[in-house]
């Protein structure tokens, strides 16, 4: 009888130690409580206003039934806040953030380098799309895109191109693209960084720049109140609505595209459990009612991708990126 109670205790120790030594996140189904959605960002960003229609979206679905919350951490363009998850949140599926091409982009340049990136997660989805759109103001005399890269390419002094980021940054890459796509040094260009594309496009019609780079859903409304001329987008196809007749950079000769993507992120050592949940959920959500509606209330491209062929996405547009970076020597070794 005493032999047959320590056989007992000791396989009882057992099963405690094997569970307590596992991934405390794995155990039962899943999800199994509340999960938070962090936009690693301030509040009215676009991060936050992606985490906070993700949420809301899937609240009213009812494709989730736990609670869901939004949490802002703001810092370093969100490496702050992905130094902490890829290290200490790696393997819990109920913390999400949302991100776009900052998260490679910070990963691959040289100053200001973060040791993560986006390999540190496991990408869950696409969620919508946007492109660049270079801008003048309406009495500009460049009329056209190239006439902008010729003068770059003889007089670059007398040009002042402006972006909402800091150099080395999505605006700036932006910037670079068609330059570098057209045959001139990016490093000719003279570039202006502003705190926001709100306060480049300040400087655009208070006549201290020539040209900006940013995106282009935020340009509809002063090209409609006859304020600005947009020359190009780096879209693949022409855009709809006041965009319709801008032609896009491949019209122009000019073979390339930019996609101003954001996604939902998970962490790296993720439940495959928890991946294949949300593979389901986020498809069933890019063909939702709800999602659709926060789509047209914030003027937004749907363009889902799943896990897959959203890493394959990441991986064409990482390279972009560090080719952009090195051309302007800002590509870390």
């Amino acid at each position: 009888m005493r032999n047959a109670a320590i056989a007992w205790m000791c396989a009882l120790v057992l099963v405690v130690v094997t569970a307590c030594s596992g991934n405390p996140w794995t155990a039962g189904a899943y999800p199994a409580k509340p999960i938070t959605v962090v936009a690693p960002s301030g509040v009215g960003g676009g991060w936050d206003l992606t985490a906070r229609a993700l949420v809301k979206a899937l609240r009213e679905s009812k494709l989730v039934d736990q609670t869901m919350s939004v949490e802002n951490r703001p810092g370093g363009g969100g490496t702050v806040f992905l130094a902490e998850y890829a290290t200490q949140d790696r393997a819990n599926p109920y913390k999400l953030f949302v991100n776009s091409p900052p998260i490679l982009i910070n990963h691959l340049k040289k100053e200001g380098n973060s040791p993560f990136g986006y390999r540190d997660t496991t990408p869950l989805g696409q969620l919508t799309e946007d492109f660049g759109a270079y801008v003048v103001r309406s009495d500009s005399p460049y009329r056209d895109l190239r006439s902008v890269l010729q003068v770059i390419r003889t007089h670059p002094e007398r040009l002042t191109v402006a972006g909402g980021s800091a150099p080395g940054s999505m605006d700036h890459l932006m910037a670079v693209l068609p330059v570098y796509y057209s045959g001139v040094s990016p490093k000719k260009m003279k570039y202006v960084s502003y705190d926001g594309g709100g306060e480049a496009m300040a400087a655009l019609l208070g006549g201290n720049a020539d040209l900006i780079a940013t995106d282009a859903s935020s340009v509809g409304e002063y090209l409609k109140a006859g304020k600005v001329r947009v020359l190009a987008v780096t879209a693949p196809h022409r855009l709809d609505g006041e965009l319709k007749t801008v032609p896009t950079l491949k019209e122009l000769g000019i073979n390339t595209q930019f996609v101003i993507w954001r996604g939902v992120f998970g962490p790296k050592q993720m439940p495959p459990q928890a991946v294949k949940y949300w593979q389901k959920q986020l498809k069933a959500l890019s063909e939702h009612p709800a999602w659709k509606r926060e789509l047209a209330a914030n003027h937004w491209i749907g363009r889902y991708r799943d896990a897959q062929s959203f890493q394959a996405f990441l991986e064409e547009q990482d390279q972009q990126i560090r080719t952009l970076l090195k051309v302007l020597g800002m590509a870390k070794p």
